[in-house]
């Protein structure tokens, strides 16, 4: 049972405490607490067992009464810097409580009271006070106190440390060996030795004990091989070990050349990862650029009825299509030829001109072969006038 400070309980505790040391200067019967001489400090290994020794004695004349109830009050305090009493142990009234990991070496009634403590942790260092009470059974009101106290420091082995390497090993530079225990109290020394077959012991000042660095300067390939560090203090060590290579200037060169490379490597690979991001990211903004501002293609204006202009952009042999073609029923006289547009236009239809009564247009020259005006008069062909064409392409 552990009492907190400031509970009603710690408040009363201590009032019986200080009353029975009061009353105890009035009493007749003296009692005394004890333990071992000079064994004021104690310390214990952190995970092992401890027992603080501790035992009472009284005066002859206490002990010649008959009446005398011995130990009625019993109680094992502890105490760290800074902070409040708190209570560990009771026995009072023939009822005993305690903490976990709390008990008495021997069951009362004894006048022995050593405390056990097992599998201390380092916050069980501390200051603790035992106290022994005892009235008279006599009648009278007289209560004999006393108390003593010990002092419990929790010691700590060093934990594995870790080895490590500073600087690159070829011949003729300086490297460090690092050595350090996370945790350790007291706090560990540090001490380095090279493993055989050239087997070494280092000291200062090319060795730090405080902080566990080994300083090797002007290398050379003999020492190359295993270099050991032990982190020890009062209780126990532990240690590590750290394989040394000492490369020669063709080995450095290789070692260096292969981190450059390597470090050259992942640079381009990083390059190259960001250029392609940007690339993807730019022709994703081009083509929804290209969604937004695309406009639909229009359809030509053409009609069915109109003239056609020839692939070279000019105007030629435009002729009606009504005119070309035979009247209805009538077939074409044998040795004439029926005439075709040019192969330059398209033979779509082309609006009609009116009929003159003027005489008729004077008949041209046609190379052999070709049809006369008078025999397309009698088709029912229309003399169209034909726009001249320049050089240029243009038409008058």
């Amino acid at each position: 049972m552990v009492l907190k400070a400031g509970t009603p309980e710690t408040s009363l505790l201590r009032i019986l405490f200080l009353g029975l040391s009061t009353l105890a200067s009035f009493s007749l019967a003296q009692l005394k607490v004890h333990v071992p001489t000079g064994l004021y400090k104690l310390e214990a290994v952190e995970g092992k067992e401890v027992v603080l020794p501790a035992w009472y004695t009284v005066t002859r004349q206490q002990e010649s009464s008959s009446h005398t109830r011995e130990v009625s009050v019993l109680s094992w305090f502890f105490q760290q810097e800074g902070k409040e009493l708190t209570q560990v142990l009771t026995y009072f009234n023939g009822a005993l409580s305690s903490n976990p990991r709390v008990s008495l070496v021997h069951p009362l009634p004894t006048r022995n009271v050593s405390l056990r403590l097992e599998a201390v942790q380092e916050r069980d260092s501390g200051t603790y006070v035992c106290s022994v009470n005892v009235q008279n059974g006599d009648g009278n009101a007289s209560v004999n106190h006393d108390s003593k106290s010990i002092e419990l420091k929790v010691l700590v082995p060093p934990a594995p440390p870790s080895c490590s390497l500073q600087g690159v090993p070829y011949v003729g530079t300086n490297v460090t060996l690092n050595c350090k225990s996370p945790r350790s109290k007291p706090t560990a020394q540090y001490h380095w030795e090279k493993l055989a077959p050239s087997a070494q012991v280092f000291f200062g000042p090319a060795l730090d004990t405080v902080r566990g660095s080994l300083k090797l300067t002007n290398i050379s390939t003999a020492m190359s091989g295993v270099y050991v560090c032990k982190a020890q203090n009062k209780v126990d060590f532990s240690q590590c070990n750290v394989t040394l290579e000492v490369m020669t200037g063709s080995k450095a060169a290789v070692v260096a050349g292969a981190v450059v490379g390597t470090l050259i490597g992942l640079m381009l690979l990083a390059g190259l990862v960001l250029l392609y991001q940007r690339r993807s990211k730019t022709m994703e903004e081009l083509a929804n650029d290209i969604k937004e501002d695309a406009i639909a293609p229009r359809t030509l204006p053409w009609t069915k009825g109109s003239d056609t202009i020839s692939k070279n952009g000019t105007l030629s042999s435009v002729t009606s299509a009504r005119a070309l073609r035979p009247p209805k029923g009538a077939s074409p006289r044998p040795g004439t030829f029926t005439p075709t547009p040019s192969v330059s236009s398209q033979a779509l239809p082309s609006p009609r001109l009116p009929r003159t009564d003027g005489p008729p247009p004077q008949a041209v020259a046609l190379s052999p072969g070709a049809v006369s005006s008078s025999v397309l008069s009698r088709m029912g062909a229309v003399p169209v006038m034909v726009p001249a064409q320049s050089q240029a392409g243009s038409l008058v």
